[in-house]
């Protein structure tokens, strides 16, 4: 049973002139989603597409009460006549399909029927399923942020209320009494999975009714007037009260999942007859006739204009251009900000030095006053007195306010694309998040880390979030599984993202600073060991700037080459002192920037030493030393007198007992070790 709403929309008080609007755009839709297919067949493109025949009623009404002035849309792959209600032109959704260089939602680039356009705040998102839900909760929280009267509104099917994440959209939505808009289309299947086989309710939204501050709105999806009805009553109450609304719309699906399945291997007959007969398209076109709003003649002129207008945007799309081969390296990463006082990331060493954790915690202050649009969240990073569990924070929430800095639940994914989805509101926006208490609980967030790498290349330039995300990282805390992994060389593996991790106080301050000036996502790697140690402390000018992909000469020497980032930084120039007393002079490079990498630093000071020992934390194999390793032999073998050399973790888990993690982690002792063993070559 639908909840009871105001019945604004029926068929004897709509004016014919709308009904005949709605009409056409009904028929255009079922025209393009019954063409797409051909496309493949004639190999011109549309390889994915995912049919919304039997979604018609819910679709269009969600593309009716999109307002592009206010409002934004997050769409999924089914939601083609969403799009087209929502304003796109015929041509736009065929240039999309056929992947265009002029598509308006990413030029080519994404996967077909992901039809967006960004400039009316209709967004590209990925093909993970509804992993757009917590973009939406973080642009509904900037709209409450700063009283934009609008609402947040993203779509998929039922089966993807299976996904955690979903659920944690769902609950910070309601913890926070944002206006979003959640629809669900329900159509009985998850590709060929079932719904009794996703959830034991029949309706599965009925799953987050003990969630407080959410209403739940069920309608007949494949009733127009129904549909627009419960969209209707949705957005007043999202604009009114402020909280989040679950629109469940029943559906039917008519054809296949998309053109990879096939639903006779799954339905029966019955069945596929059963949903045809429910045709909301055909359902729409006899109330029309049964009602006596239009003749058959007139309905036969609107479906043959309708097929007029299909084919003159299909000729116009097929004229298009294709995407050009060379213009793959175009926004993978936007410009950084760049230093005009610092180019070099260098400075006097006058005054008294602090150490690395008061660094970041006095850059986050005066970056918070530079921009009065930057926010940091996470896990424990606002309690009182306390920021964090490194105090890293501490004193944000008193100076900048509950609103600016907050602590979230404990859900990574949430963190990271909540932070996404809040930069999408405002190009000024930047955001600091703390993606989880320790670097080794960020896997959860990979999901939302590898979405947000590629929106700037996906969306062909259109969007990038600009956030700075935190980790606190690396060992010696006698912290064991969980509490002293690298997972650098993993996160570096992935286009788009930026990768620091400074040892120094002043580095790390330099880099933060910078990180949250530039567009784009920068990963800031803390070595957690180092937060009070005396020996990362330095003197930071008020003002100071790192670049990215600047190493620094640490240590300069001729006889051997010391690569090095992080906790492994401060063991090499120990080594170096020690290596000097037997007549080995060793030149220390702190890389800082991984992501970018200064290749130019390295070679330089190789074609000095001609050896070169690579160290890092992490492990060995595998590790990101490889890659500088690769490079090196790729790049600069000709200047190498010996082959590169490795130091770091051993190849298994690092040991929570003190004894098993100094036999796995690499120190000052092992590192002198393995440089005697080079020189020796």
């Amino acid at each position: 049973m639908s909840e009871s709403y105001p019945k604004k929309y029926t068929i004897k008080k709509t004016e014919k002139k709308v009904l005949k609007k709605w009409y056409e755009l009904l028929v255009v839709g079922r025209k393009l989603d019954e063409r797409a297919p051909n496309y493949l067949k004639q190999a011109i493109g549309w390889s994915y597409h995912a049919p919304y025949a039997g979604h018609d009623g819910i679709q269009f009404a969600v593309g009716q009460h999109f307002d592009r002035d206010k409002d934004h849309l997050f769409p999924y792959y089914r939601d083609m006549l969403t799009t087209f209600s929502a304003g796109l032109t015929a041509e736009e959704i065929i240039l999309n399909g056929i992947s265009k260089a002029t598509d308006k939602a990413s030029g080519g680039r994404h996967m077909s029927n992901h039809f967006a356009k960004p400039e009316w705040n209709i967004h590209n998102v990925s093909s993970c399923t509804a992993n757009h839900d917590l973009h939406a909760v973080g642009v509904a929280r900037a709209m409450k942020y700063y009283k934009h009267k609008g609402v947040a509104i993203t779509s998929h099917g039922e089966s993807s209320l299976s996904e955690g994440y979903v659920f944690e959209a769902i609950n910070g939505a309601s913890r926070e009494k944002l206006p979003v808009i959640f629809v669900i289309q329900d159509n009985g299947y998850g590709i060929s999975v079932p719904k009794n086989m996703q959830t034991a309710n029949r309706k599965p939204s009925n799953n987050f009714s003990g969630l407080k501050n959410l209403r739940i709105i069920h309608c007949n999806g494949k009733d127009v007037f129904d549909s627009m009805n419960a969209m209707a009553e949705a957005k007043k109450h999202a604009l009114e009260v402020g909280e989040p609304v679950m629109v469940h719309a029943n559906c039917v699906r008519i054809e296949s999942h998309s053109n990879s399945d096939r639903h006779e291997l799954y339905r029966d007959e019955n069945e596929r007859n059963y949903v045809s007969e429910y045709d909301p398209l055909a359902k729409f076109r006899r109330m029309l006739i049964r009602y006596k709003r239009f003749t058959e003649k007139e309905l036969e002129g609107i479906e043959e204009d309708a097929t007029k207008q299909v084919k003159t945007a299909h000729k116009k799309a097929l004229a298009a251009p294709d995407p050009d081969p060379a213009s793959i390296f175009d926004y993978v990463m936007p410009e950084p900000y760049v230093s005009e006082k610092y180019p070099e990331g260098i400075h006097n060493q006058d005054g008294e030095k602090i150490k690395l954790v008061e660094a970041i915690n006095k850059t986050l202050k005066e970056e918070f006053r530079h921009n009065p649009d930057t926010f940091i969240w996470g896990q424990d990073v606002a309690n009182k007195e306390k920021g964090g569990a490194f105090n890293v924070t501490k004193g944000m929430q008193k100076e900048f306010g509950e609103k600016r800095v907050f602590s979230a639940p404990i859900a990574e994914d949430f963190i990271v694309g909540t932070a996404n989805g809040m930069s999408r509101f405002n190009d000024k926006i930047r955001v600091v998040i703390e993606g989880a208490e320790f670097a080794d609980y960020f896997w959860p967030a990979m999901e939302q880390y590898v979405d947000s790498s590629h929106d700037y290349w996906r969306s062909n330039g259109q969007f990038v979030p600009n956030m700075t995300i935190r980790l606190a990282s690396g060992g010696y805390i006698g912290g064991g599984l969980y509490h002293s992994q690298n997972i650098e060389g993993a996160l570096a593996t992935l286009p788009g993202v930026r990768i620091v991790y400074p040892a120094f106080a002043d580095d790390a301050a330099g880099l933060l600073r910078t990180a949250i000036r530039s567009k784009g996502i920068t990963m800031f790697m803390e070595p957690k060991a180092l937060y009070n140690s005396p020996k990362a402390a330095a003197t930071v000018p008020d003002d100071f700037e790192v670049p990215f992909g600047k190493a620094r000469v640490r240590r300069e020497g001729k006889d051997i080459t010391l690569v090095t980032y992080g906790n492994t930084l401060i063991h090499s120039l120990q080594a170096a002192e020690k290596l000097q007393e037997e007549g080995i002079d060793i030149e220390v490079i702190d890389l800082r920037s991984l992501v970018p990498l200064d290749k130019e630093a390295i070679f330089k000071s190789i074609k000095k030493t001609s050896k070169v020992v690579v160290v890092h934390e992490d492990k060995v194999f595998a590790g990101f030393g490889s890659e500088i390793t690769s490079t090196i032999m790729e790049e600069a073998f000709e200047y190498l007198d010996a082959p590169v050399k490795r130091i770091g973790s051993t190849f298994t888990p690092v040991g929570f007992n003190r004894i098993l993690e100094n036999a796995i982690l690499p120190n000052t002792d092992k590192i002198v070790e393995g440089v005697r063993e080079l020189y020796k070559y």
